[in-house]
C-alpha cells in the first residue's frame, strides 16, 4: 500500500461499546475503520471492497464468527483476520488459527499491544499480495474497457461517462478482467472460477451466476446490455467486444 494510504479495517464486534472502543483506538493509530455488529452485513461489504484487516470476535448474534472466517477464506479475499475473543484457552487459540486467522488476541487486550499486532499482520499479509483484489487482478491492474464502460480495478468502479459510475466487487472485477483477455472464446465455468478465485476455492456455479446477474444489473442501471456476453448453456461463457461484432457485420456487407 502507498504511504499516503491508510489502512481500513473492518472491526466486527456485536458489543456496542467496546467496537465504540475499537475505532477511536484505532483511528487514533492511524487507521481507517468500519464497524459492523453482524458477520452478514459485515461479509457483504468486504466482498464489494479492499478490505485490508478485519478484526473479529468469534462470537456474534447472526453467525458464528469463525463460520465468517471460513466464508472469508473460501471466497479466496486474502484479507488479513485477527481474532479478538474473550476465550482464551489454548483450544480456542487454536481452533481459531487452523481456521484461517492470521492471528490471536485475548480480552481484555492492551491498547498497545493490539496496535503493534496489526501493523506485524499488515506487513506479512503484504508481503504476500496485500494488493491482490482475485487471483487474476490487484490493485495494480491497469484502467480496461468492456462493453462502453471503464473498469477501474484501483477504485473498484465502472464509468460509464461524466456523472455516471457504478461499484463493483472484487470478483465481479476479477470476471470482468478475464473475460476481457480473453475475448471471442468460450470460456467455461470451472476456468473462470479457477482464474478468479484460485484453483482450490470451493465456489459453486451457483455462486458464480449471482456474481454475474450483479454484473448484467450494473450495466443494465445505465442502459448498457450485454449482448456481447453470453451464457453458453452446460458449458460456460463466451465474451465479443463490440467492435470486433462491429468489424464481422462490415465484412458481411462487403
Amino acid at each position: 500500500m502507498s504511504p499516503q494510504q491508510r489502512p481500513l479495517i473492518v472491526i466486527v464486534e456485536d458489543e456496542r461499546g467496546l467496537a465504540a472502543t475499537l475505532h477511536q483506538q484505532l483511528e487514533d493509530a492511524g487507521f481507517a475503520t468500519q464497524t459492523f455488529h453482524k458477520g452478514a452485513t459485515a461479509l457483504k461489504f468486504i466482498e464489494q471492497n479492499h478490505v485490508h484487516l478485519v478484526l473479529l470476535d468469534p462470537t456474534l448474534p447472526d453467525l458464528d464468527g469463525l463460520t465468517v472466517l471460513e466464508r472469508l477464506r473460501q471466497a479466496g479475499t486474502g484479507v488479513a483476520v485477527v481474532v479478538l475473543s474473550g476465550q482464551k484457552s489454548p483450544q480456542a487459540v487454536v481452533k481459531a488459527l487452523e481456521a484461517g486467522a492470521d492471528d490471536f488476541i485475548g480480552k481484555p487486550y492492551h491498547e498497545e499491544e493490539l496496535v503493534a499486532r496489526i501493523h506485524a499482520v499488515l506487513r506479512r499479509s503484504e508481503t504476500a499480495g496485500d494488493s491482490r483484489l482475485t487471483r487474476n487482478a490487484d490493485l495494480a491492474t491497469g484502467v480496461f474497457r468492456f462493453h462502453g464502460a471503464e473498469i477501474h480495478p484501483e477504485r473498484l468502479e465502472l464509468v460509464f461517462g461524466p456523472g455516471k459510475r457504478g461499484k463493483l466487487g472484487r470478483k465481479e472485477i476479477g470476471i470482468l478482467y478475464h473475460l476481457h483477455a480473453n475475448p471471442g472464446v468460450i470460456i467455461s465455468r470451472n476456468s473462470l472460477i479457477h482464474a478468479v478465485w484460485g484453483v482450490h476455492a470451493n465456489v459453486r456455479s451457483r455462486s458464480l451466476d449471482q456474481y454475474i446477474a450483479k454484473i448484467r444489473d450494473a450495466f443494465q442501471k445505465h442502459g448498457h446490455g450485454l449482448d456481447c456476453f453470453r451464457t453458453i448453456h452446460g458449458i460456460g461463457y463466451w465474451y465479443e467486444p463490440e467492435a470486433t461484432v462491429n468489424e464481422a457485420k462490415k465484412r458481411r456487407r462487403a
